[in-house]
């Protein structure tokens, strides 16, 4: 079936102060009040989730005109992004915390991290996400990015439980080795659980976020090793999309781009 496009939905960079702390009002209720995450800059006064690399940070958001911006509740969607450029000002991409970059970084092509990806509950049944992938298409194209990465997460860190889908990750999907990031050793916790004769694919299919599954129709790869992030309550991979190797049939339905 068809979705119609929502006409009081548009997809921008945030612009004021308004819109980043709408930005973080909306990470808040998805990723401390609804998946029971926290983290050291949060601030749960304020009902912000923040944290030091935002002020480095591009937010990509979807609005509702609908909405107050008054009320910081106008913003519905968010994709942070954080380009090379703005990572070496940063001092590092955020994922530098659970996973060596090294083949990223010494591959000499533009990179684009992403991350705290979010959409508000009311509107995950409509094309926010749609939305939002279109104005990172756009982004993308605008800044001539060659290479997208960041952490994508399973919720809860519970290993045993997650053992069918990161095996069938690491089975299927792992990045080739030019694009292979791994987790840090001292965190690292191994994908490769199940033997593969033992492993229902179909049931361990359905057990990946959607987030995650449409990266890989779209071509991306994950790296090797999970990272457990015990403050966010989340199980972490970190995927790879190299723009070059895009499955076309997939990307030519977000790649028309909007106005921004």
């Amino acid at each position: 079936m068809l979705i119609q496009p929502e006409p009081y939905f548009s997809v921008r960079l945030a612009q004021t102060v308004l819109d980043r702390q709408a930005a973080q009002r909306l990470r808040y209720r998805v990723f401390i009040q609804e998946l029971g995450g926290d983290g050291p800059l949060v601030d749960h006064e304020n009902k912000f989730e923040a944290d030091w690399f935002d002020t480095f940070c591009d937010h990509l958001i979807l609005v509702d005109e609908r909405r107050n911006h008054r009320d910081l509740d106008h913003v519905v969607g968010v994709y942070r992004l954080l380009r090379g450029d703005q990572a070496a000002r940063a001092g590092r991409f955020y994922s530098e915390a659970e996973y060596n970059l090294s083949p990223l970084l010494l591959s000499e092509r533009k990179l684009l991290e992403l991350g705290r990806s979010c959409v508000h509950p009311a509107c995950r049944r409509g094309t926010a996400m749609y939305r939002l992938w279109s104005g990172l298409a756009a982004y993308v194209s605008d800044h001539k990015i060659d290479i997208l990465f960041g952490v994508a997460s399973f919720h809860g860190t519970d290993l045993a439980g997650l053992a069918a889908p990161l095996s069938l990750l690491y089975d299927r999907h792992l990045a080739p080795p030019e694009l292979r990031v791994w987790a840090h050793e001292d965190t690292y916790q191994t994908m490769n659980i199940l033997p593969q004769k033992v492993l229902d694919r179909r049931r361990a299919m359905l057990q990946i976020p959607a987030l995650i599954k449409a990266y890989l129709r779209l071509g991306g790869f994950v790296g090797e090793g999970a990272y457990v992030d015990h403050a966010f309550n989340t199980t972490d991979v970190c995927l790879v999309m190299d723009t070059a190797r895009m499955n076309p049939r997939h990307s030519g339905h977000y790649m028309k781009r909007p106005i921004l």
